[in-house]
């Protein structure tokens, strides 16, 4: 074990690149989570032996660096999309990107080594804190990309899902890493007392090397944790069930926008909606499911012959009496004549039998380069594009809306990579009854989609709804208020979900005081690691 420690000591941040990808392996499709715990664990053991504030910061930075290449590799699959560019330009995306994301594990190293170096349970605690504030950060810095929280690794450990009732998705990160660093601690006192676990805590308490009101403090963030689990366990809101229909085509993105392909992907979504009861029901089709425009008054040049009364009539035809049809479909934004498109919204449309338009939502939270390219002047000069097809960039919406669906109830909508973004989700003071997830997973390669299905379930056990994901390719699903997926269609295949719509919760402790709840966490942790600290001096 010692020659394993010297090896170890002698390249830090080469253990720490291998560390953070290896760690990487805990999210989906792979689920080592197991490994994941145990590559934290060799990081905070590199990580409480640098001796350099620099030494610190390097290591964490090279931890992430790993942590987010392997995590993030489906990335490159996007670029293969884009006639305009490069496909090998898909791999210098995703290492740019890492770089970048590394800055934030980087600096929950720095503050954790800073405040507990000389302490092991403050470096622990501390570590816990900054974790979540950085993850939280990450969330919104730069427009955020908060892809694979440390806690989805945990979604189906036992322990994992009961936090995020508490204390969401960043809150449960941070405890993901209190508990491994807790494991590392009771380790290190085995080996260095040469004990058994027992005698060696109550040597340390009986020493008084742990003072009682350390031990308090220990005691009372136990008591409030089981506490804020028991208040977060919330019953299914009794109601009768709605009938769902969710769609899947496998249409690929090679094939979504080829002239000449409208209506054979109209003609595989028809196919899989059309069905025998008259039992009415809400129909779900993807992300952008049709190249057409919905509604009127734009310039009749815009419609491609295919007007929005024609388009609209056609979607009702394959409605029976009482269904609504909510699906993904663009719209257009104008100069101020009216005669010149300026701008796109990537939406979502609600519809009834009788082909009106009931509610819209506009997607929020749109992908930079995907949906809009920043600095455009300067990136189309050198030769860059969106990765998205179109001349000019989507514009983003107000944010999370809830539309009224009549005797179905309200739905809250998030497009895509919206689902991923913890307590930005619904409009508190609108609650819905479920959250629609229309997403375009035929991007993600073959470790993306897997990695967004488990990031929707975080929503819902964090908000107490019942998610429904609609994709071209996959993963299709009906994903209840615990997170568990009661139905789905896997990846590359064309299907269909008849399925009742699983009960909502009563709003969760989350779903009332959001992100408030993790960051009052990390103040807690980061305030013991400091009072810990003091106290050893």
């Amino acid at each position: 074990m010692s020659k394993i420690q010297k090896t170890v000591a002698r390249h830090p941040y080469g253990f720490s690149l291998l560390a953070g990808g290896l760690s990487a392996t805990g999210f989906a499709p792979l689920n080592l989570w197991p490994l994941t715990l145990a590559m934290l664990a060799l990081w905070m053991a590199i990580l409480i032996q640098v001796q350099s504030r620099k030494a610190a910061l390097f290591s964490g930075w090279m931890f992430g660096l790993g942590h987010f290449i392997i995590g993030l590799n489906w990335i490159a699959k996007a670029f293969t999309f884009q006639a305009a560019m490069p496909g090998w330009l898909g791999y210098v995306a995703v290492v740019l990107l890492s770089l970048y994301l590394a800055v934030f594990p980087a600096l929950a190293g720095l503050g954790a080594w800073l405040i507990g170096k000389a302490k092991l349970l403050a470096f622990i605690l501390a570590l816990a804190g900054f974790w979540i504030i950085t993850e939280w950060m990450r969330s919104w810095v730069f427009s955020g990309f908060i892809w694979n929280p440390l806690s989805a690794v945990w979604l189906d450990v036992f322990i994992g899902p009961m936090w995020l009732r508490g204390v969401g998705t960043y809150g449960s990160s941070g405890l993901l890493i209190l508990i491994v660093g807790l494991a590392f601690w009771i380790v290190r006192q085995i080996r260095h007392r040469g004990s058994y676990l027992p005698q060696a805590v109550v040597g340390r308490f009986a020493s008084h090397k742990i003072g009682y009101l350390e031990g308090l403090g220990y005691m009372t963030l136990l008591i409030v944790i089981f506490l804020v689990d028991q208040m977060t366990i919330t019953k299914p809101v009794v109601g009768n069930p709605a009938n769902v229909t969710i769609v899947q085509p496998n249409i690929g993105q090679q094939d979504k926008w080829q002239a000449g392909y409208e209506e054979q992907n109209l003609t595989k979504l028809a196919q899989l909606t059309l069905r025998e009861d008259d039992k009415p029901r809400i129909i779900f089709w993807p992300e952008a499911a049709i190249p057409d425009y919905l509604e009127t008054g734009y310039p009749a040049r815009y419609y491609y012959g295919r007007p929005p009364e024609f388009v609209r009539q056609q979607l009702a035809s394959l409605m029976k009496p009482g269904d609504l049809l909510v699906l993904g479909a663009l719209k257009l934004e104008f100069d101020e004549a009216g005669d010149r498109a300026v701008g796109a919204r990537n939406s979502v449309f609600a519809m009834d039998a009788q082909h009106e338009l009931l509610g819209r939502y506009d997607k929020a939270h749109l992908v930079p380069y995907g949906e809009y390219l920043p600095m455009r002047p300067f990136l189309s000069a050198i030769g860059l594009s969106r990765l998205a097809p179109g001349d000019f960039d989507f514009w983003p919406g107000p944010g999370a809306r809830s539309i009224d669906l009549g005797k179905f109830g309200k739905a809250g909508i998030q497009v895509c990579y919206e689902i991923i973004f913890s307590g930005q989700v619904v409009d508190r003071d609108n609650r819905p009854d479920f959250i629609f997830n229309p997403s375009n997973d035929a991007w993600f390669g073959s470790w993306g989609p897997p990695q967004h299905l488990a990031q929707a379930r975080l929503r819902a056990i964090e908000e107490g709804l019942p998610v429904i994901r609609s994709t071209p390719t996959g993963i299709s699903a009906v994903i209840d208020a615990n997170g568990t997926i009661r139905a789905s269609v896997p990846m590359g295949q064309a299907g269909r979900i008849d399925s009742s719509l699983p009960q909502a919760k009563a709003p969760t402790l989350f779903a009332r005081f959001g992100n408030a709840l993790p960051l009052g966490l990390a103040i807690i942790l980061l305030l013991s690691a400091i009072a810990i600290r003091l106290r050893a001096r």
